[in-house]
C-alpha cells in the first residue's frame, strides 16, 4: 500500500451531534488484549538487502520501512479524519503521540501498565501505545496493508472518544473501530490519498483473521473484540460503504 501526499479527502461525517470529550482512563481497545494468534506461518524469505528481507506481501520488509509505513499511516489517518470533521463543521484534534515499546509495563495509561503483544488507544494520555516487536512481526508476515488496519483501527478509538460514543459492551466498541479503520482505508483509498497494491486485501483478510476472538468467547464478555468472520464484515462494511455503514449517528 503506497501513501500519496498533497490531496485531501471529502466526505460527510454524518450524525456528528454529540459532544466533544475526552473520557478518563484506557480504552484497552488494541488489536487484541493480550497474546493475540500470530498471523500464520511464515513463509520462506531471501535478503534483499543489508537489514532487509523480502516476502510474498510487498518486497522489502526492513525496520526502516516499517517506520516509514506507520508514519504514512498516522498521516494519512489525520487527513482523513480532518476533512470528516470539517465536512460536519468541525475542528479536529489529532492525536497527539503513537508510542512504541519492547516490554509489559514500559508504558502505561491511566496507571494501568500495557502488556506485550498489543496495540492500544489510551485516552488518559491521547496516545496509541503499539509493542514493535509483535508489530513489525504482523508487518512482516501478513504485509503492510495490515499495518494500516492497524494504526487505522487505534486512531477509530480516539474518534470515538472525541465524539463521545461510548457502548455499554466492548465488542459494540471493537467492531465499530473496524468500521472505522474501513473507511478510512477505503475512502483514503478513493480520494487516491492511498494506493491500493496487488495483495493488499488479501493481507487485509490475513490480518483481520489472525485477530478474532475464539469462537467459543461470549459476545459479552469484557474485552471481547469479536470473531474473525465479524471483525472481517465490518471493515469491510466501512471499506466500501464508508462511515455511513459504521452507526455513529
Amino acid at each position: 500500500m503506497t501513501a500519496r501526499a498533497g490531496r485531501r479527502p471529502r466526505g460527510p461525517l454524518a450524525g456528528l451531534l454529540v459532544a466533544l470529550v475526552l473520557a478518563g482512563g484506557c480504552v484497552v481497545g488494541g488489536v487484541d488484549e493480550g497474546a493475540p494468534q500470530q498471523p500464520g506461518p511464515e513463509r520462506p524469505r531471501q535478503s534483499a538487502a543489508p537489514g532487509a528481507e523480502r516476502t510474498r506481501a510487498d518486497g522489502t520488509t526492513s525496520v526502516a520501512e516499517f517506520k516509514e509505513d506507520l508514519a504514512a499511516a498516522v498521516d494519512q489517518a489525520e487527513v482523513y479524519w480532518t476533512a470528516q470533521f470539517r465536512e460536519s463543521g468541525r475542528r479536529f484534534e489529532p492525536i497527539r503521540r503513537v508510542v512504541a515499546y519492547q516490554r509489559e509495563g514500559e508504558v502505561s495509561c491511566g496507571g494501568q501498565a500495557l502488556p506485550r503483544n498489543n496495540a492500544v488507544y489510551c485516552s488518559a494520555g491521547d496516545f496509541i501505545a503499539y509493542d514493535v516487536n509483535w508489530s513489525v512481526s504482523a508487518f512482516r508476515q501478513v504485509g503492510d496493508a495490515f499495518l494500516y488496519y492497524l494504526l487505522g483501527h487505534e486512531y477509530a478509538h480516539g474518534v470515538q472518544v472525541r465524539l463521545g460514543i461510548r457502548y455499554d459492551f466492548t465488542i459494540q466498541q471493537e467492531l465499530q473501530a473496524d468500521c472505522m479503520a474501513g473507511a478510512y482505508v477505503g475512502g483514503s483509498i478513493r480520494a487516491q490519498q492511498l494506493t491500493l497494491e496487488e495483495g493488499d486485501l488479501e493481507e487485509f483478510r490475513e490480518g483481520l483473521l489472525a485477530v478474532g476472538d475464539d469462537p467459543d468467547q461470549p459476545w459479552f464478555a469484557e474485552g471481547a473484540h469479536g470473531t474473525a468472520e465479524q471483525r472481517t464484515d465490518s471493515f469491510f462494511r466501512g471499506y466500501e460503504s464508508g462511515l455511513s455503514a459504521c452507526n455513529l449517528g
